[in-house]
């Protein structure tokens, strides 16, 4: 079968089960574009590449499945980078297809020339750069395959005009993927499996630390059996919530430096942990030095690089997060291990049921109110929310309780402003069933804004939440605590966000008082097509508690006296 690069990229996707692409044309990329027109794939016309690349994140991570974006080369391929960047740190499966100049005028500075796989290198997990059509079906079948196996990636493609424009034969079949330095599939050894039984059965006081790495294995059975069996608790990072039911009783929730008091503390305290598919990252541990010295740490991880590399453990089962728990958990005896659940118990104290609703209504909107009726409106459907970064990401944390994989969409660790709308749109396309609520800041929804087209155009039932409190929130808060309340350019001057959804033809209202939550909440749920509300909530609120950079994960910035107690104070 004779065909053009550009044809042969699409008949590729399609070979790959891609049925959405979100992209932006440009020059370069034109040929496949003038393609597309012969392929099934339904493709997302986006308003910056950026978004482009958030879309194909927020699909992947709402489905496992592969997202692709698409772009010209020049400006069009290096506004992808933040999206590449991000999906990178979060192990997020994407393949990005950029458009590039001819050949000949590789490294000539021609017009929209960039060298995007130089560019990329550093975030990718793998990139190439392709001059002939026919290294274009090995490529794309090995890109795919690269970003979708062992731990998840983002992967570049970058083909020159000419390359799309000539032609060449289609041989699916020759070109299995062959990368015998790509070996992804590794398996711990039987004494390995065996210590790691004489860890957790030894253990007095074990907590599992639940990562992202159990919704990429699709391990959330497995690691709920692993806790009920043993009888140990869980503390989650951000990327892991949803991992394991919050309802749970074997749920702390969240660890790390805006995670629970007594989940931090119980970490501390420790004797084992077993990190299930997470990367010790700073927000999560605090000082190294003082991180829960009198445990000992398995280690189970799918990425070598990972292990030992900001924690030193004392055992590390390499491999599938699923296959491992597959081989321990028959071995695994029951333990009563009621005497640290109960000192766990006495750790949460007065604050061991977070039930803001009770709190009085003083007059002041809080955005811990907004989220948690939020979660009260939602519960028991099929909701995904994706949040931005910042404050209002981690009050989400805390305040909506999430039971099921993939129900939390968010970006950890690189910590993208910007992310939430467009990463939204990405989910509704990808499971357009589940109801998609983006909760985003006033600060970074101005990134992204002009996705809102998007919505429109591709006609997605998408429910915004803006927490607008006027400022750069969390950079707000360092500057209350470290900076003597230097707010320097950290104070917003916003549009009217309810006009500016009304111009793109979105509906849209303004809640101030606490009473409006609930029925605005529900006349968006009810309405057909999208919906913004703009949360007016206090300004100089703050998400506690707190680890502050440096600090031992035990040494936290605890929440005020009772007697001035807000919203979060739960």
């Amino acid at each position: 079968m004779r065909m053009t690069g550009a044809q042969i990229l699409w008949e590729c996707l399609e070979r790959e089960g891609v049925k959405h692409v979100f992209g932006y044309p440009g020059g370069a990329i034109l040929p496949a574009y003038d393609a597309l027109r012969h392929s099934k794939i339904h493709h997302v016309l986006v308003r910056h590449e950026q978004g482009a690349t958030h879309m194909a994140d927020g699909y992947a991570r709402a489905t496992g499945h592969v997202g692709v974006a698409i772009a010209t080369s020049g400006p069009g391929a290096t506004n992808m980078v933040t999206g590449i960047a991000t999906a990178m740190m979060d192990s997020s499966p994407i393949v990005c297809i950029t458009g590039q100049v001819g050949s000949r005028l590789i490294g000539s500075d021609a017009f929209q020339e960039t060298d995007i796989t130089g560019v990329t290198l550093p975030i990718t997990k793998h990139n190439c750069l392709v001059t002939k059509p026919g290294e274009l079906v090995r490529t794309l079948r090995e890109a795919f395959h690269i970003a979708r196996s062992g731990r998840p990636g983002p992967v570049l493609v970058d083909i020159t005009k000419d390359a799309q424009q000539s032609a060449c034969e289609l041989d699916w079949e020759r070109a299995v993927p062959q990368l015998p330095g790509y070996r992804p599939t590794l398996s711990p050894e039987t004494k390995d499996y065996e210590q790691a039984l004489e860890l957790i059965h030894n253990a007095k006081r074990p907590v599992i630390l639940a990562g992202h790495g159990i919704m990429v294995s699709g391990a959330s059975k497995e690691v709920r059996e692993l806790a009920e069996q043993a009888h140990i608790p869980v503390a989650l990072t951000l990327l892991g919530i949803g991992a394991f039911p919050a309802s749970h009783p074997l749920n702390l929730g969240m660890m790390g430096m805006h995670g629970e008091a007594w989940v931090n503390q119980a970490i501390q305290e420790a004797d084992l942990l077993l990190a299930l598919g997470m990367r010790f990252d700073d927000r999560v541990t605090g000082n190294l030095k003082h991180y829960a010295p009198g445990a000992k740490k398995i280690h189970v991880e799918i990425d070598p690089a990972e292990i030992n590399k900001c924690v030193k453990v004392d055992l590390a089962l390499i491999g599938d997060l699923r296959e491992v728990l597959a081989e321990l958990l028959p071995r695994v005896d029951r333990c009563d291990r009621s005497e640290w659940l109960q000192r766990i118990h006495e750790l949460k104290g007065d604050s061991a049921v977070r039930d803001i609703q009770a709190l009085p209504d003083d007059g002041h909107l809080y955005a811990a109110h907004v989220i948690n009726d939020l979660w009260r409106e939602t519960q028991g459907s099929d909701t995904v929310v994706v949040t931005d970064v910042g404050q209002h990401q981690m009050w989400e944390a805390q305040y909506y309780k999430h039971e099921s994989p993939r129900s939390l969409i968010t970006s950890g660790g690189l910590g993208t402003m910007g992310f939430a709308l467009p990463a939204a749109i990405g989910a509704k396309v990808a499971r357009p069933e589940a109801e998609v609520w983006v909760v985003v800041g006033d600060g970074g929804f101005q990134m992204t804004m002009s996705e809102l087209a998007t919505i429109v155009q591709e006609k997605l039932k998408v429910n915004i939440a803006i927490i607008n409190n006027g400022f750069l929130g969390m950079v707000r808060q360092w500057q209350e605590f470290f900076y003597e309340r230097n707010y320097q350019s950290t104070p917003l001057l916003n549009p009217n966000f309810v006009k500016l959804a009304e111009a793109y033809g979105i509906p849209a209202m303004e809640v101030t008082t606490r009473s409006r939550v609930v029925p605005t909440v529900q006349t968006a749920r009810n309405h057909r097509g999208p919906v913004l509300i703009d949360f007016k909530v206090e300004q100089e609120d703050t998400v506690y508690p707190m680890v502050a950079a440096g600090a031992a994960l035990h040494d936290m910035i605890r929440r005020p006296s009772p007697l001035v107690e807000t919203a979060e104070d739960a």
